[in-house]
């Protein structure tokens, strides 16, 4: 058997110590927010801004000061997502695979397997920037994904976690497309914009 690696990378670890494997849906998903932050939303919000502080004293001028603020986490927010971006090695699932890349699971890897109790569970493994409980998307780096990583159907491979261990048999590893949530615009982003009176 297998033990899988037990620690959980901190939250600066992908962008400054491992490459970024991405998905093509994910690397899609991620240029999609960082075009509408960097094209819409941060227009939008500059023009409040500015707005705000034709409105007299900026220190005691809450839509000012709010504004500032939302800039300050859009600026972050695309400079996180410049750097995600800039790093990426797309991985397709769907590309053609020979010998045990094939057979075995690596990244991109959907993986059919059971615990102990014969309770099977079906997995994909994708990158950090793609984790979706809801659609059982597992980051490579996570527990499970570096457990079942390398492994092939028919494989025991052993799960550590803070609450104890899990032995988990592999019953099938298969290479297909993975969806990746699209990025959705809030709703509203651009309506405090749009709703602002014109400069006389």
């Amino acid at each position: 058997m297998r033990k899988g690696f037990t620690r959980e990378p901190k939250r600066d670890e992908p962008a400054t110590r491992a490459k970024n494997y991405i998905t093509p849906s994910g690397l899609q998903r991620l240029k999609d927010e960082h075009r509408f932050l960097l094209t819409r939303e941060r227009p939008a919000v500059t023009e409040v801004v500015a707005w705000a502080a034709s409105n007299g004293d900026r220190s005691e001028n809450a839509d000012y000061q709010y504004g500032k603020r939302r800039l300050r986490q859009i600026d972050a927010r695309i400079r996180f997502l410049t750097k995600r971006i800039e790093a990426a090695e797309v991985v397709d699932p769907e590309a053609p695979r020979a010998g045990q890349a094939a057979t075995r699971a690596f990244f991109g890897a959907t993986v059919r397997y059971a615990n102990a109790a014969g309770v099977e569970r079906v997995v994909s493994i994708v990158g950090t920037d793609e984790i979706d409980l809801n659609r059982n998307h597992i980051s490579w780096v996570s527990p499970l994904g570096r457990a079942l990583m390398k492994s092939a159907a028919g494989d025991s491979v052993v799960l550590q976690l803070p609450g104890g261990t899990e032995y988990l048999t592999v019953l099938e590893v298969s290479y297909e497309r993975i969806s990746v949530e699209p990025f959705r615009e809030p709703p509203g982003a651009e309506a405090p914009a749009k709703g602002l009176p014109r400069r006389r």
